[in-house]
Order: C-alpha cells, then sequence, then structure tokens
C-alpha cells in the first residue's frame, strides 16, 4: 500500500504527486488500483501514469472522480464550510479523525488500541490539497472500474457507478471496516475484482 504521507508536506501540486506514488506502488502488471475515501480522485490519474500496468479502478467509499475540479466543490456545501472553517492561520487542517469528534470515531472503531494507532498515522492536511483541481485521465471515465459500498453515506456515489455500468458490491457496515473486518472486506474485494471487465 502506497504511503500518501510525505505529499502533504512537500507542497503542491498534490493530487499529481500522490498519483505519482500510486502508480510507482503498481509495478507489476496487471494491476487493480484501489482508492479509499479521499484516495478515490486521484485514481484516474495514476492509472493513466501506470503505462498500461493498471488493469482497472476500485472505488472505496468515496465520491467518483471529477477531473478539473476541486474536492471542495464535488462536496455538499455545509461540509465544504466545515472543512474550510477547520483550518488554521497558515493554512493547516487537523488530522482527519478529528473532523468528526471522538464519539463518532469510537462508534466505527470500539477497540481503543486501534482507534489510537490509526489516529496516529493520520497527519495534518493543508486545506490546499482541497482546494487544488485534481488532474485529469486520458481514458477517464472509461476505464474499467468497480465501485465497493461500505457506508450509507455514498450510496448515491455507488448509484452513479452502477449507472455508468460498473459493479457495484455492497457491504453495509462503516468507513472504515477495513481495519475491523480485514477478512469480511478482502473477500468483497476478490469479489468485485473478478466482476470488472478487462
Amino acid at each position: 500500500m502506497p504511503d500518501l504521507t510525505g505529499t502533504v508536506t512537500a507542497g503542491p501540486p498534490y493530487a499529481v504527486r500522490q498519483a505519482e506514488v500510486i502508480t510507482r506502488a503498481a509495478a507489476r502488471a496487471p494491476a487493480i488500483l484501489i482508492g479509499h475515501s479521499g484516495a478515490g480522485p486521484l485514481l484516474p490519474a495514476a492509472a493513466a501514469m501506470t503505462g498500461g500496468r493498471a488493469a482497472g479502478c476500485v472505488f472505496v467509499d468515496v465520491g467518483l472522480p471529477m477531473p478539473g475540479q476541486a474536492w471542495m466543490d464535488t462536496v455538499p456545501a455545509e461540509l465544504a464550510d466545515l472543512v474550510g472553517q477547520m483550518a488554521d492561520d497558515h493554512g493547516w487542517l487537523p488530522p482527519w479523525p478529528q473532523w468528526w469528534g471522538d464519539d463518532e470515531l469510537a462508534r466505527m472503531l470500539p477497540d481503543q488500541a486501534v482507534r489510537e494507532a490509526f489516529a496516529a498515522g493520520c497527519p495534518r492536511l493543508p486545506l490546499a490539497m482541497f482546494t487544488e483541481l485534481h488532474p485529469a485521465g486520458p481514458r477517464w471515465p472509461e476505464a474499467p472500474a468497480g465501485y465497493l459500498l461500505l457506508s450509507q453515506a455514498y450510496e448515491h456515489q455507488a448509484a452513479k457507478a452502477r449507472h455508468r455500468g460498473w459493479p457495484v458490491t455492497r457491504v453495509m457496515t462503516h468507513h472504515l471496516a477495513m481495519l475491523t473486518e480485514p477478512a469480511r472486506i478482502a473477500s468483497a474485494f476478490d469479489e468485485l475484482i473478478c466482476e470488472i471487465p478487462s
């Protein structure tokens, strides 16, 4: 799994640099690129950079990519306002787990050790990363893809994926289920990847 942490402090362009890190992780062909949450919009550009090594993309509980738009332009206005208000005077946001409060994180990750380990690995994020335009992927949206739905918040995105003709697998649990139900989610990945057309 590629580590995008270093790209956070390196400055812009964030999306291109993050797509490059994902691309380097896809060293073997054919590779299926998987993007969860905020990493999903990076997949079209990363797939284009692999030079044909990417056989497809799986979007996990995420808004579908909107090349040429910023994350802040694609989320509900209430969420965009909330994120904008959280930035400090230097344009930095708190780590993602702090966006939702302790109770919500504990609901998803009831095991304290798992919760603390997850929170410790989440860096502060620059607001500029969320206002930056995402690069286009030349084959997007024609590249083979699938969608894994984990939570009700992304039902509409899963419906859009289904409308595109993508296979969609529903595992109704919560946004961070990879940490609490790894075997169940791995099985869902196996099922979904087999359905993605080559």
